[in-house]
């Protein structure tokens, strides 16, 4: 495959720290990257810097690029080697792009200097967090093992006071799971955010009891339930649809709109196909995607191949396809399947229900999750289409419940119960 056929437009997850890290969260998948790099000082060169900056902007062929700093923790690179970046990134933007920045942190290394930065260049930051205080330090701990809440609250107030833009990333696990509207008032009553993306933990275990690589079919205690992560959503949007559409945007839930209106995946994970979103590593190596740095997915190093060519190439491509391929009948067959397309294939080691491999660990929750939204989604994407705002449904949604109020009302015991279960009101809403 030539350079010609790559696609106009990529994201790279671009590590300058690797697996390095001034945290030791117990679930955190990549700080075992830093053994497929024995001796290394984890720390990007100005040389790659360069050289990934140059070939990333010159590879787009749209009107903005994305420069996406992650890690490990890429804080601990230093403001300089930032603001370096930047310079790059002004010198080889052609006339006419926009060149914009991203940086996912755990945000306990940013103070006033940082937030200066951030905002005079207009970064958009990701901070990690999991929820309130006991919720977040379970399992988001320093090297002496403490929790680290009240330093990822302070980063979170002075953005907010430097006016730096920033969004929450909140990872669910075993511990916050059972608390998803503790999690989610705190993010909105007492943090005041918008933006919330949550991300489901699953750590697979390695036959030699590592979580190194993508293998083996079991998980570790710190793993979400496949049916929690479904409860920890449903209960979250049930509370969202009634009162937050259009002031607090979910990942999730932006994403399902995108589905339902059919305008396409808003999240890599429900694309059809992979290899819009690949990881640059700290020594300029490019590997096919964030979940995958590993050997095996390993395209090259962009100081030795053009990282065009490596987007372009045949590797890159079965990759990206193989997630539309190997999915299971189950799959297939499924009504939900235009939303989820098989999710991430890093949890794809299950047992569908007639034995086949292949199917989403997580699927049970994302079923009932997507089942449980449709009507409302097709309310939205209706609004929608008739040039409406998607919060109105809350409007909507309101004098439903007004009306089956009255209806509860005006049942009689042995009628059918209004909420529409089937039941005689007495053994249902009429209970007690």
């Amino acid at each position: 495959m030539s350079s010609r056929e790559a696609p106009p437009a990529f994201h790279v997850m671009a590590k300058p720290s690797g697996a390095a890290c001034n945290l030791n969260c117990a679930y955190c998948f990549f700080l075992e990257k830093e053994r497929l790099y024995p001796g290394s000082d984890l720390r990007m060169s100005d040389e790659v810097l360069e050289e990934y900056i140059r070939q990333y902007i010159q590879a787009q062929q749209v009107p903005e690029a994305i420069i996406a700093w992650q890690g490990g923790e890429p804080t601990l690179m230093g403001l300089d080697f930032f603001r370096r970046s930047v310079e790059l990134a002004v010198e080889y933007a052609p006339p006419g792009m926009r060149v914009s920045y991203t940086m996912q942190t755990n945000g306990t290394l940013l103070d006033d200097a940082w937030c200066e930065f951030l905002n005079e260049n207009g970064f958009l930051v990701g901070l990690s967090m999991d929820g309130p205080r006991e919720l977040h330090d379970a399992y988001r701990v320093d090297k002496g093992g403490r929790g680290t809440f009240a330093r990822v609250e302070r980063a979170a107030r002075l953005m907010q006071e430097r006016d730096v833009d920033f969004n929450i990333l909140c990872t669910v696990h075993a511990a916050n799971a059972g608390h998803p509207l503790d999690v989610y008032r705190y993010f909105r009553d007492e943090l005041g955010v918008e933006w919330i993306q949550f991300i489901p933990i699953v750590e697979r275990v390695n036959p030699d009891g590592s979580t190194l690589l993508q293998q083996g079919d079991t998980v570790t205690e710190r793993s979400v339930d496949p049916a929690g992560w479904g409860d920890f959503l449903i209960a979250i949007f049930d509370e969202w649809i009634r009162r937050d559409v259009g002031a607090m945007f979910v990942n999730i839930f932006e994403a399902a709109v995108a589905s339902w209106v059919g305008v396409g995946a808003a999240m890599c994970i429900f694309d059809a196909t992979c290899g819009s979103s690949i990881a640059l590593e700290h020594n300029g190596d490019l590997y096919t995607c964030d979940h995958f740095v590993e050997p095996d997915y390993l395209l090259g190093n962009i100081m030795q191949t053009p990282m065009l060519e490596l987007v372009a190439s045949e590797k890159m491509r079965r990759f990206g396809e193989d997630k539309r391929d190997m999915l299971p009948r189950y799959c297939r067959d499924c009504e939900m399947l235009f939303a989820c397309r098989g999710e991430c294939p890093k949890n794809r080691f299950a047992r569908a229900p007639d034995g086949e491999m292949g199917l989403n660990y997580l699927c049970p929750g994302y079923k009932s999750f997507f089942t449980h939204i449709d009507p409302d989604m097709r309310t939205i994407a209706d609004l929608l289409r008739k040039g409406r705002f998607a919060d109105d449904i809350m409007g909507i949604l309101e004098e439903q419940e007004k009306d089956l109020q009255k209806a509860f009302m005006n049942a009689g015991r042995n009628d059918p119960c209004p909420c529409g279960s089937g039941k005689k009101y007495k053994h249902c809403h009429g209970r007690g």
